[in-house]
């Protein structure tokens, strides 16, 4: 649940420090007063994209901080996936803005993405607006009740890895037909090249080899001259090094005996001796070697036109490329030889895969029935007393093709009478019965769910008096069980019944106009609630009715 909230130079907040309670709270406070820019900044905490707007002008960084005790619920996997440290009793989220439109987030002072905060942000906390009271228009949103409360996670997440994989056999079944089709209106084109490329034997890195052989044959005559300068220079007549060397080497070893040093260069130069005779004799077998011949040449050549023609021709500049080419057209002249055969087994893979997918689709549509009756059931139960008694509510499952999500179509039903007949919720309900019909189904879902803490901004438009009463007991018993329910509100039957009560409101200082917020005594509260009654003029009678009414939510 949210503990305490910190705000600085968020737009029109210069400073708040506030503390939360468990259970349910009312927010109240004139339009305009800020209630909106609470929302706004614990938004950020959850995700939203900033806006550097939102600094306060004059500003030059704008900080929103909170303070959570996960203690009672379940978080801890989140935190160790994501490599940050748990601390149940005071996990902090903070996110700060500069007025250059600079982002940085932090959970418990470990750097954090607007990705992760949102993934933590829809496990603490949920705002309903009044525009989500839209959702109750979209199929998606009335399926996610029904699979919240028939509580089918693992179903429904084994039902779509099977779908997924009928999908890629659709998929790879539609590929091979169009490579089918393609392949036979091309199969003579294609078994040209193949032939072509297979009747030139191309082998991997023959290229190479054969340039490096052209560049000998066509520099032979340079070669043979520089090898023969070496020979020559090694071992040639009287003058060569080798003979040279040999002859140093006797000279040595003859004064070795008058003057021992002699004998270690003697050693050391017949070394040399040993490896330069070893270097001239394969300078005179590589001059051996170096002969010219024409017709090779022209050989070499040819073979090496052919290999930069092809190439040229298929638009690569490697023997490896051609030759996965001649492999790619050979498989598909193969899958045009086998097509049915290909054919016929990823059916019966498809087929299979069908079977399967429309077993698991059973199995999650059993699971969502069920659970619609049991939703039908809770929420004429809990529609009747917010003045609905004659209310009918229903939910249709009809079946589908099999899709993502599985084979059901589902559609809330709604009549608040008897002579109406059913029709979909969104195109019959007013504006006060879709927030009664929302708050209900919240009410299930959060029990489902179990978030630590709910706030509802201004979900009481369009109700008042009796049925705004049986609105906030409603939000009540969602506080009272193990989890913190706040409602943003304008009606003092709702503002009587949380058992902590904050007023949001303006006031002028030095820096221009600022909004506060504070924690209402019981004092404070009554008059608060006789403002809301009565307007700006309080009246004794207006207190006496706040009275009444703080009396009553106490009884």
């Amino acid at each position: 649940m949210l503990r305490q909230l910190y705000i600085k130079n968020f737009t029109l907040i210069d400073e708040l420090d506030m503390e939360f309670r468990s259970g349910f709270s009312v927010i109240t406070g004139e339009t305009g007063a800020g209630k909106s820019i609470i929302l706004g900044a614990i938004g950020l905490l959850l995700g939203q994209r900033a806006d550097s707007k939102t600094v306060k002008t004059g500003c030059d960084k704008c900080v929103i901080e909170a303070h959570f005790d996960l203690s009672r619920y379940q978080m801890e996997p989140f935190f160790e996936q994501n490599d940050i440290e748990y601390d149940a009793q005071d996990t902090i989220i903070r996110r700060e803005l500069t007025a250059s439109g600079k982002s940085r987030a932090f959970i418990n002072d470990t750097p954090a993405s607007l990705a992760m905060l949102k993934e933590l942000g829809e496990q603490l906390v949920d705002i309903h607006s009044q525009h989500q009271n839209l959702l109750l228009n979209k199929q998606d949103f009335q399926l996610s009740v029904v699979d919240i409360i028939a509580d089918d996670a693992r179903e429904r997440d084994d039902y779509q890895q099977t779908f997924a994989r009928y999908q890629h056999l659709c998929k790879e079944e539609q590929r091979v037909r169009e490579e089918i089709e393609a392949g036979r209106q091309n199969a003579d084109f294609m078994q040209f090249q193949f032939d072509e490329l297979e009747k030139a034997r191309l082998c991997d890195g023959e290229q190479e080899e054969l340039e490096q052989r052209s560049d000998t044959m066509t520099h032979s005559e340079d070669i043979k001259t520089a090898l023969y300068e070496a020979e020559t220079a090694l071992q040639g007549d009287e003058a060569g090094i080798v003979s040279q060397l040999k002859k140093g080497i006797a000279a040595l070893q003859g004064i070795a005996r008058v003057y021992p040093d002699a004998a270690e260069l003697a050693e050391r130069m017949n070394g040399c001796y040993i490896e330069l005779k070893d270097v001239a004799a394969d300078v005179s077998a590589k001059l051996e070697d170096i002969d010219f011949d024409p017709s090779e040449l022209e050989s070499v050549n040819a073979r090496l036109d052919k290999i930069y023609d092809l190439q040229k021709k298929y638009h690569v500049g490697s023997v490896a490329a051609l030759l996965e080419i001649q492999a790619d057209l050979q498989r598909k002249l193969s899958n045009i030889e086998n097509s049915d055969e290909t054919l016929a087994e990823l059916q019966r893979q498809k087929a299979e895969a069908l079977k399967t997918v429309q077993a698991k689709a059973d199995v999650l549509s059993a699971k969502r029935r069920k659970a619609a009756a049991d939703i039908e059931k809770q929420m004429r139960g809990r529609l009747v007393p917010l003045g609905m008694p004659h209310v009918r509510f229903e939910i249709s499952v009809e079946q589908e093709a099999p899709g993502r999500n599985g084979q059901d179509r589902v559609s809330f039903l709604f009549s608040a009478n008897t002579s109406t007949p059913l029709q979909p919720v969104a195109q019959v309900a007013s504006g006060g019965e879709i927030a009664r019909v929302m708050l209900a189904l919240k009410v299930m879902i959060s029990g489902a769910v179990k978030l630590p803490t709910i706030i509802f901004d201004e979900i009481d438009t369009g109700v008042s008096g009796k049925i705004a009463e049986q609105m906030a007991r409603m939000m009540d018993e969602m506080g009272r069980a193990d989890r913190q329910v706040i409602s943003i509100t304008h009606l003092p039957q709702i503002a009587a019944i949380g058992s902590t009560h904050y007023k949001v409101y303006k006031e002028e200082s030095a820096q221009g106009t600022v909004s506060r917020m504070q924690m209402l005594t019981d004092g404070e509260r009554i008059h608060e609630i006789a403002q809301m009654l009565s307007g700006s003029d309080v009246t004794e009678a207006a207190i006496a009715n706040a009275k009444q009414l703080l009396r009553c939510a106490n009884e």
